[in-house]
């Protein structure tokens, strides 16, 4: 079982790199799937394994010609934290105290499939689409907040909503934000991992394959850098767009086993 929770790690933070998905995006429907663990466990090996794949691809990034936009991209992280504690307080609150797990975990799939489909239809069809330049920092960090916040109830690390919303109000292609989304999730990811340690702490969670999952993500996160430096922006929408479709199908079955 732990060569297919290392292979998890690999293959969602190898895709995540490239696209920048960050690999949560993968990784909670497939955990979901194998139904091995509860929602709120399954959140924490999410975020420690993106969060080793950020860190190496990020280390990783400054010397290839990948460019990172400080400036907007750390306003929306610090959004993204601000609303990924929101968000996390009410997972927590829904989850952890109510005893709703079931009925949050259906509705986490739903919300979470409808908003990819949106996203894989922008991302289809942005060039035909007007997108902005915004500069106006309150307005940026408003989105980081919305972002975090869907992200962190989402369990998701953020990745698909983080660049169809680079691309949106930046105009940035799809490579570029790709790198920059790995940024924000930095941030996310590590706010996310320090909300656990200083509220429930990481005892009451079993974390047996994150000694599994963390060096498939930092592994992932190498190999899927490098290849983002060396393919065409065309590439990694096609990448980015035959991920979602996977992971729309993925969703969608969980639902209806849920449901079942």
């Amino acid at each position: 079982m732990f060569v297919a929770y290392f292979l998890i790690g690999l293959v969602a933070c190898t895709v995540g790199a490239m696209a920048g998905l960050g690999g949560g995006i993968i990784i909670k429907p497939l955990l979901d799937m194998l139904g091995h663990y509860d929602l709120s466990t399954i959140g924490v090996l999410s975020a420690a394994t993106v969060f080793s794949m950020a860190v190496v691809s990020l280390i990783k990034a400054r010397n290839s010609n990948l460019g990172i936009d400080r400036g907007n991209s750390f306003f929306i992280a610090i959004g993204s934290i601000i609303g990924g504690f929101t968000g996390k307080g009410i997972f927590n609150h829904f989850v952890v105290n109510s005893g709703m797990s079931t009925i949050i975990g259906i509705f986490q799939s739903a919300l979470l499939s409808g908003l990819l489909i949106i996203i894989y239809v922008f991302m289809r069809y942005n060039h035909r689409i007007k997108t902005y330049h915004v500069q106006n920092r309150f307005v940026i960090l408003c989105v980081g907040l919305v972002l975090g916040l869907l992200s962190a109830f989402l369990g998701i690390g953020g990745g698909p909503l983080n660049v169809a919303v680079l691309v949106f109000i930046f105009s940035m292609n799809t490579k570029d934000a790709s790198i920059n989304s790995i940024f924000i999730i930095f941030f996310s990811q590590l706010s996310s991992l320090i909300l656990v340690a200083t509220s429930t702490g990481f005892a009451p969670y079993d974390l047996s394959m994150a000694w599994f999952m963390i060096p498939g993500g930092m592994l992932g996160g190498i190999i899927g850098t490098n290849l983002v430096s060396n393919i065409s922006n065309r590439w990694v929408e096609r990448i980015f767009n035959g991920t979602l479709l996977m992971i729309i199908l993925i969703t969608l079955y969980n639902i209806v086993i849920q449901l079942i």
